[in-house]
């Protein structure tokens, strides 16, 4: 688990520091080349910085150990930071849609310069980079809030693309300028469906949402392929992240005595944690087979 918080801290920081320098390249690049489009990929940029500091900060709180007042441990604080950093994503898709449709009609835009097409470039290539290796870490860490992270990297050099688009095309011919004012539009859709995509498990997850039929199908399966159990059911599953804490009850022979059943539902709860569908924990019921 100690490997798993250095990995994402070490990725985490490592973020930081490309987004605040692909922010200042941004920032600068847009600013000489006249390109709004930039300018709000810069702010997105930002906007990662946001979000890289709420993981850092929140991996500390959400991997503490159980405690009395919370035996089942700290990692609703993970589903409350990826809901974080995906409004976050949201507001900035929210401001951008706003000053692109408010300006996409200006009667006079200045025609963007070549030197702009410098900021996207650079980051759809580095944060591409930052996507797939903080990708990894949070599939390794099974940490929904890093995961979401390394969406936030993705969504920021997959809409650089449209970006760098509507930047060569404005400096191309100055009718087209209009265009970094479509661009800026599109990557602002564009951000606003990742933060859905990122909120919506997190959202669920805080409902107490269950694990799917194909899991609690595949729980059962390995319950009921342990030798001693006869049928199991009512099967009680809530999603951590993405692990499950379960609570089931198996049927038994009502003839065997208590410690053949103890020993039944251990070899049942063992088999869970090893092979189930990602399981922290989970408590078995035990029954008498009528």
């Amino acid at each position: 688990m100690s490997h798993n918080i250095d990995q994402i801290k070490r990725v985490t920081w490592i973020g930081i520091v490309v987004n605040l320098g692909l922010a200042v390249v941004k920032f600068i690049v847009g600013f000489l080349g006249a390109s709004q489009a930039v300018i709000a990929d810069a702010v997105h940029s930002l906007s990662d910085m946001f979000t890289d500091f709420a993981v850092i900060l929140g991996v500390k709180f959400w991997s503490a150990p159980p405690d009395e007042d919370h035996p089942y441990g700290h990692r609703r604080i993970e589903a409350l930071i990826t809901i974080v950093i995906g409004l976050a994503i949201a507001i900035v898709a929210l401001g951008l849609a706003y000053k692109s449709l408010f300006t996409i009609s200006a009667i006079h835009i200045k025609q963007t310069g070549w030197i702009a097409i410098l900021g996207p470039a650079l980051s759809i290539v580095f944060k591409e980079i930052m996507y797939r290796w903080t990708i990894i870490v949070g599939k390794q860490a099974k940490s929904t809030a890093v995961i979401a992270n390394a969406w936030h990297h993705r969504s920021d050099a997959l809409s650089s693309v449209p970006v760098l688009i509507a930047v060569a095309a404005s400096a191309i011919n100055p009718n087209w300028a209009f265009m970094d004012r479509v661009g800026a539009l599109i990557v602002s859709i564009f951000i606003l469906k990742i933060s859905w995509d990122i909120i919506s498990p997190s959202i669920s997850e805080l409902a107490d949402r269950g694990a799917s039929i194909k899991d609690r199908e595949f729980i059962k399966k390995i319950a009921i392929g342990v030798n001693g159990v006869k049928d199991v059911h009512a099967i009680r599953t809530r999603k951590f992240g993405e692990n499950l804490y379960a609570d089931l009850h198996i049927l038994v022979d009502p003839e065997i005595s208590v410690r053949s059943g103890h020993n039944i539902s251990e070899q049942v709860k063992k088999e869970l944690l090893i092979n189930g569908p990602g399981i922290l924990d989970v408590v078995v019921h035990l029954e008498p087979y009528e």
